[in-house]
């Protein structure tokens, strides 16, 4: 510490020192800036009355040249505003003229102006606010071009959809025109004349642009048409429906880069359309005016896209209509087969076949394949088949239940000559004789044949414009004929035939009737061959089935009159009333028998007018018939017990019916050959009447046997009765040794006719 105190004080020292050797210099110093501060005021106070006067003598200079300096501004901006105004004013006026256009639903010109504005006049004044303005309003201003372009696209779909069914009568009325035009010519046919060509019948809905770009807002929507010459011009579509919105909305989507989107939607609306118009009405089936209705709205429908096609470039492209079409023949040949099955009137139908070959016609014209069509017209054919077999069946029950199935009576030539041109019918002996005279027939077979001519007209008139063959449409009329003869005919005979209250009459007329209609079915051949050119011996050529329905119908009443005929015979045979355990005999056949066998004997007199073989079968049948229900009276389980006095009545009225027989009902019989059917009771009642029964024993088995007839089972059955008989009336039959011995006799050969029968069965 004591050094550095030390070191201290020398410093201090040394300070001390200098500071004692500069010290008279900055006295100096000091007293030279005093003098110098002094003369600086008076330099300053100089400088201010120099600076006082000069602003002073230079102020109104000062004013002068700042009014030159504003004036020149001026003058510059002047100029400048001059010039900017030269390059505003056109964009001002372009966008008045946009304005004005758009006022004026000019709207593809305002596209155009739009596009000049853009792209020209406002990137020379675009830092301009308004000009600002201006740029952002372009995009809605394309924007609300766009929309109301679209506005006027959605009214030009809603006017063809609604103009759609108007397009599609007009259509088809040029279509229906241009055919009966054909068929004059096909007619009257002229040297040198020239069908119409496809082009001739596109004349009232199609044309082509001149252009596709509009060159002013009428732009060329309309179409032309070549047949000016005609008087009366049924209007087209370019008269119903105003193209131009299309045209326009196309070409400003085109401009607007946005055609594609313009399409999609324009096929999207016409494709909801197409659906709308292809939903048919739930009550389409009920009129021809609904198919007209709906029809009609296809066509326009397609006439419409096929006019878009030919006057617009890719709008609408083949492959777009073939795609619309195929969904639409789908559709419609659906709707048509679900509709068409609900119609029960074949007038209807056939209307609808018109009505649809005109649609596929029209259709066609247009290049629309339209085959499948024709297709589904050969199934709404077959329909057509079974509403005609319908009413046709209709129409025959009505004439057979009106017929009186009584012989035509004609009182006069001109009578006669008119059933004859009715059905064809050659007999002459009939013609020789004196009026009046009456036709084998009843008045149902020149209706019915008549009748049969009427449906092959109806089917003749549905393969009308079919586009078939001859041969075809023969076949098609051959087969439904058949049908006709083989079911429907073929039903309404065996209805009357089977009907409960039908008498013998009726069936004798019926087969008669059926007899004349089977050889009448050869004119029917002829008749079919001339209507269709087409020879019977042609190769797969159909016959007509209507001998076979006349035969079927005829054996049908043949078997209707033998079952007709037992059933009298049972209703006779119920009045029977034997009385099995009497002594006596009458000596007289039963009343019960006589009625029936004089029943027999007039029914049999109707049978005159029948085929020899007919009368014969029905004649046997009740014979056998009559044998057969007798000997099942007599063996019937009811009867328990009969007398030898009983089979004796009951072989008084065997011998009657024997007697029928022998006299000849029915003539064509050979010697007893109607006898035979009495045989095996008349061999039954001998054995038990003679009581031959050493004979039968004894022969039994032999070819030339006198009892052949005779089935032990069956005598053995009757043996039993009077066995059981011999019993219960003799009480005292066993101390009468002629009554023992009769029933020990019984006894023995019953036994023995159970030793037959068990050989026989062995």
């Amino acid at each position: 510490m004591e050094k550095l105190e030390t070191r201290i004080r020398n410093h201090d020292r040394e300070i001390e020192k200098m500071c004692n050797f500069h010290y008279q210099g900055f006295v100096d110093s000091i007293t030279e800036l005093l003098k110098v501060r002094g003369e600086a005021q008076k330099l300053k106070n100089q400088v201010t009355d120099t600076n006082r006067k000069l602003q002073h003598e230079g102020k109104e200079l000062v004013i002068a040249m700042e009014e030159l300096k504003q004036c020149r501004l001026q003058q510059r901006n002047i100029s400048a505003t001059v010039d900017k105004l030269m390059l505003c004013l056109p964009v001002l006026e372009m966008y008045s003229k946009l304005r004005d256009q758009m006022k004026t639903k000019r709207h593809y010109p305002a596209l155009k102006t739009l596009e000049h504005l853009e792209h020209t006049y406002l990137p020379q004044v675009s830092h301009y606010r308004f000009c600002k303005v201006m740029v952002d309003n372009i995009p809605k201003l394309r924007e609300e071009i766009k929309d109301v372009s679209m506005s006027d696209l959605k009214d030009f779909l809603e006017s063809i959809r609604k103009h759609s069914d108007k397009i599609g009568e007009t259509a088809m009325k040029q279509a229906q025109q241009q055919r009966n035009l054909d068929n004059i010519v096909l007619q009257q046919p002229r040297i040198g004349s020239k069908r119409k060509s496809k082009k001739d019948v596109y004349t009232i809905f199609d044309a082509e642009m001149e252009s596709t770009s509009p060159k002013s807002e009428q732009d060329s929507g309309i179409l032309d048409v070549e047949d000016e010459e005609d008087d009366e011009e049924v209007p087209g579509a370019q008269d119903l429906v105003d193209f131009s919105p299309v045209y326009r909305c196309l070409h400003i989507y085109s401009v607007l880069g946005a055609r594609e989107t313009f399409e999609n939607y324009y096929r999207k609306q016409r494709r909801k359309q197409a659906r709308l118009v292809l939903q048919p009405p739930s009550n389409m089936h009920e009129t021809l005016d609904g198919y007209r209705k709906y029809f009609n709205q296809i066509v326009g429908f397609f006439v419409v896209e096929d006019h878009i096609l030919h006057t617009t470039q890719g709008l609408v492209n083949r492959a777009y209509i073939d795609e619309l079409w195929e969904m639409a023949l789908s559709k419609t040949i659906a709707a048509l087969r679900t509709h068409s099955s609900y119609c029960s009137d074949p007038n209807l139908v056939l209307d609808l076949k018109n009505l649809i070959v005109l649609f596929a016609d029209t259709l066609q014209v247009y290049g629309f394949p339209v085959n499948q069509l024709f297709d589904m017209l050969l199934e709404i054919r077959d329909q057509y088949s079974e509403t005609l077999l319908k009413k046709w069946a209709g129409v025959f029950r009505n004439i057979l239940d009106s017929d009186n199935y009584s012989p035509i009576p004609v009182t006069s030539e001109e009578t006669y000559k008119k059933v004859v041109g009715q059905f064809p019918f050659q007999d002459i002996e009939l013609e020789k004789q004196p009026f009046p005279k009456k036709f084998p027939f009843s008045e149902f077979v020149p209706k019915v044949y008549n009748q049969i001519k009427e449906f092959i007209y109806a089917c003749l008139k549905f393969s009308e414009d079919l586009h078939l063959s001859s041969t075809e449409v023969d076949d098609m009329i051959r087969k439904s004929t058949n049908l006709l003869l083989t079911r429907t005919l073929s039903n309404s005979l065996q209805n009357v035939i089977k009907r409960k209250n039908i008498g013998l009459t009726e069936l004798v007329q019926i087969i008669i009737n059926t007899t004349h209609l089977e050889k009448s079915c050869k004119y029917l051949e002829e008749f079919i061959t001339n209507i269709t050119n087409v020879l019977p011996e042609t190769v797969h050529t159909t016959k007509l089935y209507g001998t076979t329905t006349f035969k079927d119908a005829r054996h049908a009443a043949e078997e209707e009159i033998y079952t007709n005929l037992n059933q009298k015979i049972d209703q006779f045979l119920q009045l029977a009333d034997y009385d099995w355990m009497t002594g006596d005999l009458d000596n007289k056949a039963s009343d019960y028998l006589v009625d029936l066998i004089a029943f027999l004997r007039s029914t049999f007199a109707v049978f005159t007018h029948l085929p020899g073989k007919v009368a014969q079968t029905a004649c046997m049948s009740a014979c056998k018939h009559l044998a057969t229900s007798l000997m099942q009276l007599l063996l019937e389980a009811e009867v328990r017990q009969l007398t030898l006095g009983a089979l004796q009545q009951f072989n008084l009225d065997v011998r009657e019916c024997e007697q029928f027989a022998r006299s000849g009902p029915v003539p064509g019989f050979q010697e007893d050959t109607l006898q035979l059917a009495f045989i095996d009771l008349r061999q039954l009642l001998d054995l038990f009447i003679q009581w031959d029964w050493s004979t039968y024993l004894a022969d039994y088995g032999q070819p030339n046997c006198k009892y052949l007839r005779v089935n032990p089972v069956t005598a053995l059955t009757l043996l039993e009765k009077m066995k059981d008989t011999s019993r219960k009336n003799n009480m005292f039959a066993q101390f009468r040794k002629n009554e023992r011995d009769k029933q020990k006799l019984i006894d023995t050969v019953a036994k023995q006719l159970r030793g037959l029968i068990s050989s026989h069965h062995s």
